[in-house]
């Protein structure tokens, strides 16, 4: 109890800095583990519970991903996933194995400490594309389908550091293996076999009738049974704990029940995955910085140099050219959190020496904290590149419609506009964004709209309208207070990016204000409740209930949002007032259908 509150706690304090920091939560946790761990305080200094918390986290670890591993979603990115994958690895590999044969280790250990170098964060890559809103670009697909194949692959991994282990125990001088049935590779095919024969015709029945019950605790508790069960049996037929998780999560996958245990097991998905991290980081050997500091800093930078250029290479090869190409090579330039499970199942197995292991294993950790600096070095040079790079010469100034901002909105704006015969003058500040647009045939320019010499190169004086779909609202309302100021009669059809954005776009006498989500989310709310049951004219016009409302207060309200407090307090009364109304008429309908036998919803 005591232990479990000391990681608690370490984690509480030392991972919120480490974000701030901008270092990361991994980093975050790996930091605690240290600070708690026999090289820091020492408050937790037993090798058997750090070594019982290090196998828990790896289980539940790899037990959430291959739960998240949904065969159809795999299957409908098996190009990317195994082909850009596969490459992915490869190439890492071979950059990195030669290292190990340098050094004068055994092509067995070259070949699994490189392949575990090879593999990277699917933590802190996946955190930093939500964080950017890369996850939806061509980069982001790519680097997540990279990812997805390295946690499967992770899985042989810690398989063939097994055998490699065992091989090279079985063929030193003296060494006997152990006469055990269970351990056989007969045993080990069985088991995996048993695996999926019991959770087709065994789990999934028992789970039906315990979802009946009104106990929801006692699902999860199945689950986990099912998770431990199976890990002990991959553990007593001589394969990893992990790999039997894998197979809990990935059946439970294919099973209805996928998203009920995804909603109760997410909350903790972090804690669980910030649990193992905090073990790795009290196993690692941070004396090796003091003792050896030359192999750790020369590992490190030989590493992370090498992936980089690897990922570089892999990024030309499956389309990806100029700063997306650099900016995935950033993002994967790290050793990811399962080559500490790799690492330490060749330590275990003895095809890694314990000393070159946990030389490994702090490399790895240490390559996690480069990544935001790298991040923010990148993100420097590219900001400077943009900058100097000078707007395009408009050729074509006479367009009839201006657009500036060519993102999905605008994207869909132009395809809309020249669907109908209509040539816009686009406009973009990006420089990747204007790169990848003219590959596709897309007419861009680059160039800051907000700026007027360009807008008059441009042509704006003899624009019949101009569409802002600029995403950052400043830009957009900095651009409309110009377009007002030289062009006051110029018809302007503006994105909006919430309600607030909207009202200042109004009060700047914007002929047509859109928000950005509101159609798109009207017209989910509308398909829910047909799916609920109600007519389709019935969802139709309470979804377009909803937008004159919206619209009426924004109309009446915009000049009264001054005071933040009364404000909020206006917009609830507003919307209080709104669903009582509806509510209303719905019950007066449900009333005067039920003479003719039409209820509202059935």
């Amino acid at each position: 109890m005591t232990q479990a509150i000391l990681f608690l706690l370490a984690a509480l304090v030392i991972v919120p800095i480490a974000l701030r920091l901008g270092l990361g939560s991994v980093l975050g946790y790996l930091l605690a583990g240290v600070v708690i761990g026999p090289v820091g305080l020492a408050l937790v200094n037993d090798p058997a519970a750090i070594l019982q918390v290090s196998e828990l986290g790896v289980v539940l670890m790899l037990f959430v991903i291959g739960l998240e591993l949904e065969p159809r979603r795999l299957w409908a990115m098996r190009g990317a996933v195994f082909g850009g994958g596969a490459l992915e690895m490869l190439v890492g590999a071979a950059l990195l194995m030669p290292i190990g044969l340098l050094l004068g280790w055994s092509w067995q250990a070259s070949l699994v400490a490189a392949l575990a170098m090879a593999l990277s964060s699917t933590a802190i890559v996946v955190g930093l594309l939500q964080e950017r809103n890369l996850m939806g670009t061509p980069m982001g697909q790519k680097a997540f389908a990279m990812l997805l194949f390295e946690d499967i692959a992770a899985i042989p991994l810690l398989a063939l550091a097994a055998v490699l282990g065992t091989a090279a125990v079985a063929a030193a001088p003296g060494a006997h293996a152990a006469d055990d049935p269970f351990t056989s590779p007969w045993a080990q095919i069985g088991a995996v076999l048993a695996v999926v024969l019991v959770g087709r015709f065994v789990a999934y029945p028992v789970m039906r009738i315990i979802a009946r019950q009104p106990a929801r605790e006692l699902f999860t508790a199945v689950a986990l049974l099912l998770v431990l069960g199976v890990a002990a049996l991959m553990h007593r037929v001589g394969l990893s704990m992990g790999l039997g998780a894998f197979l809990a999560g990935v059946l439970l996958a294919s099973s209805e029940y996928r998203h009920a245990l995804e909603s109760d097991i997410l909350p903790f998905k972090g804690l669980l995955l910030g649990l193992f991290f905090i073990a790795v980081g009290m196993s690692m050997q941070l004396g090796l910085l003091v003792s050896d500091p030359l192999h750790v800093l020369l590992g490190l930078l030989l590493v992370v140099s090498l992936k980089l250029l690897g990922m570089w290479l892999v990024a030309r090869w499956i389309g990806l050219h100029g700063s997306p190409r650099t900016l995935m090579a950033v993002l994967l330039s790290q050793v990811g959190e399962f080559a500490f499970v790799v690492l330490a199942a060749g330590k275990l197995s003895g095809v890694l020496p314990a000393a070159d292991a946990d030389l490994l294993t702090l490399i790895a950790a240490l390559s996690m904290a480069t990544t935001p600096l790298l991040l923010m070095a990148f993100d420097r040079i590219a900001r400077d590149e943009g900058s100097e790079r000078a707007p395009d010469t408009v050729d074509e100034p006479e367009a009839p419609v201006m657009l500036a901002g060519f993102g999905r909105y605008g994207q869909i704006v132009a395809r809309t506009l020249l669907s109908a015969g209509i040539k816009p003058t686009v406009i973009d500040h990006n420089a990747d964004t204007v790169d990848m647009a003219r590959r596709f045939g897309y007419k861009v320019y680059f160039g800051d709209a907000t700026q007027p010499d360009l807008l008059q190169a441009a042509g704006v004086a003899k624009a019949r309208a101009i569409v802002i779909a600029i995403d950052d609202p400043a830009q957009s309302n900095q651009l409309v207070k110009e377009l007002r100021q030289r062009h006051p009669h110029l018809p302007i059809v503006a994105r909006a990016r919430d309600a607030v954005h909207a009202m200042e776009l109004l009060d700047a006498q914007v002929h047509h204000v859109q928000r950005e989500l509101l159609e798109s989310s009207l017209r989910s709310a509308r398909a829910t409740l047909e799916l609920l049951g109600f007519d389709r004219s019935h969802a139709r016009q309470l979804a377009d209930d909803f937008r004159r409302h919206s619209e009426n207060f924004l109309a009446t309200q915009r000049d009264q949002r001054s005071n933040e407090d009364d404000f909020v307090q206006r917009a609830r009364e507003a919307r209080e007032q709104f669903e009582r109304q509806m509510q209303l008429d719905l019950a007066r309908q449900t009333h005067r259908s039920t003479d003719t036998g039409w209820t509202p919803g059935a």
